[in-house]
C-alpha cells in the first residue's frame, strides 16, 4: 500500500467482527484503486453472508450490556473515540483522498465533519427525556426510550468518514449495537474509524465493519437476519427501495438518505454575488458528487444572461487534478463508469438543443475525469433536469413568475433539499414553505451540520440524521401504565 501517513496501522485491510480483524470465510479480496492516478491501493477482504451473520450475533451479545450502561458511561467511551478522530484527523483525511480522489482540503473539512457527530451525539444520549402523562382515574401513565436494537448501517463512497459517524454515533450513544458495510470503493476509511473506535474501548462485538464486493450478499442477511432491528442506508433510491421492501417482511425500522435533485432558485431580487457563490458552492462540491448538491439551477429572466456570465467566469477559474495537489480545487469522480454517465447526461442535452458554455467533456486528466460544466438552453424535457446528475455539470434553467419557480422546483419525485436565493422576506416564506423538500436554505448553501436535521421527503428518503431528532430513529417509545397508586 502507497498511502503515506504517520500512524500506518490505521491502514487496515481486514474486516472487523467481533472485536477481531478477519479474512473473509473464502479468502477473497476485492481492490481498491485511486481514482485520480488509477493506481491500486489495497487489497481488501471481501465478506459475505456467513460473516454478517456472525458479525450480527456478536453485536446482540455486545449490546446486552452496552445499553444497560448509565448513558455517562457511553458518552465517556464517545467522547474518547471523537478525540482520536480529531489526533488522528491529517492520517484520515489522507486516506481518504487516496480512495475517494476529493482534495485533501476537503477530505480535512469531512472528517472534522465526521467527528462532529460522534461529539455532538456524545453528548445528546444523555438527554434521552420520558414523559409522565397524568391520567383522569387512579393510574399514571409513562413513557420511557430505550434503544431500538441492533442496526445494521450501508453507507456510500462520497463522504466515507461523516456518513458513517452520522449513523454510528447515534446509535452507539442511546446503547445499541451496529454493523457496517461500507461501500466497495472507500473501506479504508470506513476501516480505520472503526480502529480508532476499538481503541476508544468500544466493547467486543458492538461495532463490526464488513467490506464486501457482493453487496447483495451483505445486505440480503442483514434484511432478513430477525436480530437486526433496524436498517439504515445512504445510498440511491433504488437499493433503497429494495432494501425497505427486503426489511418489510420482518418489519424492521428503517431510515433513508436517498437521491436528490436541488433546485437553487434565484430571483431577480437576489445579490448576485451572494448567489453565484452560493450556486458555485452547492454545485461543486466534491467535484458534484453530494446528495444536496445543486442540479438544476432556476435563474429569474431579468438576471438569467448576468448570471450566467459571472457564474461560468469562476467556473473557469476551477482547476482539476490529484486531490494531492495544492493548487487542485477539483478532484475527479469516483469512477470511469460515472464519468462515463456524467458526459451521457450531456450529450442528451446537447442533442436536444442545450448550449455548452464551458466544459461539457471528459477531462484530460484521466478515465475519472470530467471537466467543470455550464449548460444553458435546457428544458424540463432533458435528462439534467429528470436525474440526478452527481458530477461536476451545471444546468441553467430560465423561469418567469414565482409560481414558475415552484412548478419546476416540485416537478421532481425527489425532495431532499432546496435552495433560495431573494432579497424579500415574504417570499422567502412563501416559497420555503411551497416547495416540497424536506430541507431549505435561503440565502445559503451551507446548510449541514450535526446540529440540523438533515433528510429528504418524497422519494428522496425518511426519518432524520443528525440534531436532536437523529436520536429518534434509535429508539423505540414504551408506554408503562401504573395503577392502583392508592393503595
Amino acid at each position: 500500500m502507497t498511502i503515506q501517513i504517520k500512524d500506518s496501522s490505521l491502514l487496515k485491510t481486514q474486516a472487523f467482527i467481533d472485536g477481531q480483524w478477519v479474512d473473509g470465510d473464502n479468502g477473497e479480496t476485492f481492490a481498491v484503486t485511486d481514482p485520480a492516478t488509477g493506481e491500486h491501493l489495497a487489497d481488501i477482504a471481501s465478506v459475505g453472508a456467513a460473516e454478517t451473520r456472525r458479525a450480527i450475533a456478536a453485536a446482540e451479545r455486545a449490546m446486552a450490556e452496552w445499553k444497560t450502561l448509565p448513558a455517562k458511561s457511553r458518552s465517556d467511551v464517545l467522547e474518547k473515540w471523537h478525540q482520536l478522530i480529531i489526533e488522528n484527523s491529517e492520517d484520515l483525511a489522507i486516506i481518504m483522498t487516496a480512495e475517494q480522489g476529493k482534495t485533501l482540503s476537503e477530505s480535512r473539512g469531512e472528517v472534522a465533519y465526521g467527528a462532529s457527530f460522534v461529539k455532538w451525539f456524545a453528548e445528546e444520549g444523555k438527554r434521552v427525556y420520558g414523559d409522565i402523562i397524568p391520567t383522569p382515574s387512579d393510574r399514571r401513565g409513562v413513557v420511557v426510550k430505550q434503544p431500538v436494537g441492533v442496526v445494521a448501517a450501508i453507507t456510500p463512497w462520497n463522504f466515507p468518514n461523516a456518513m458513517i459517524t452520522r449513523k454510528a454515533g447515534p446509535a452507539l450513544a442511546v446503547g445499541c449495537a451496529i454493523v457496517l458495510k461500507p461501500a466497495a470503493e472507500t473501506p479504508l476509511s470506513a476501516l480505520a474509524l472503526v480502529e480508532l473506535a476499538n481503541r476508544a474501548g468500544l466493547p467486543t462485538g458492538l461495532f463490526s465493519v464488513l467490506p464486501g464486493s457482493d453487496a447483495p450478499a451483505i445486505g440480503g442477511e442483514m434484511t432478513a437476519n430477525p436480530t437486526v432491528k433496524k436498517v439504515t442506508f445512504t445510498g440511491s433510491t433504488p437499493v433503497g427501495k429494495l432494501l425497505m421492501k427486503q426489511c418489510a417482511d420482518s418489519v424492521k425500522r428503517t431510515s433513508m438518505e436517498l437521491g436528490g435533485n436541488a433546485p437553487v432558485i434565484i430571483f431577480d431580487d437576489a445579490d448576485l454575488d451572494i448567489a453565484v457563490a452560493g450556486a458555485l458552492t452547492a454545485k461543486y462540491r466534491n467535484s458534484g458528487q453530494t446528495c444536496i448538491c445543486a442540479n438544476r439551477l432556476l435563474v429569474q429572466e431579468g438576471i438569467y444572461d448576468a448570471f450566467v456570465e459571472k457564474f461560468s467566469a469562476a467556473v473557469s477559474e476551477f482547476r482539476i487534478g490529484n486531490g494531492f495537489a495544492a493548487e487542485t480545487t477539483h478532484g475527479p469522480v469516483i469512477t470511469e463508469k460515472a464519468a462515463k454517465e456524467i458526459h451521457s447526461k450531456v450529450e442528451n442535452a446537447v442533442a436536444e438543443g442545450a448550449t455548452v458554455v464551458i466544459g461539457g467533456q471528459p477531462g484530460e486528466q484521466g478515465a475519472c475525469f470530467y471537466q467543470p460544466t455550464v449548460l444553458t438552453d435546457v428544458t424540463d424535457t432533458m435528462r439534467v433536469f429528470r436525474e440526478e446528475i452527481f458530477g461536476p455539470v451545471a444546468p441553467v434553467f430560465k423561469f418567469s413568475t414565482e409560481a414558475d419557480a415552484v412548478r419546476m422546483a416540485n416537478d421532481t419525485e425527489f425532495g431532499l433539499a432546496a435552495y433560495i436565493y431573494t432579497e424579500s422576506m415574504g417570499r422567502s416564506w412563501r416559497v420555503s414553505e411551497a416547495i416540497d423538500y424536506g430541507m431549505v436554505g435561503v440565502n445559503e448553501t451551507a446548510i449541514s451540520s450535526e446540529v440540523i436535521p438533515f433528510g429528504g421527503v418524497k422519494e428522496s428518503g425518511q426519518g432524520r440524521e443528525g440534531s436532536k431528532y437523529g436520536l429518534d430513529d434509535y429508539l423505540e417509545t414504551k408506554y408503562i401504565c401504573f395503577g392502583a397508586l392508592q393503595r
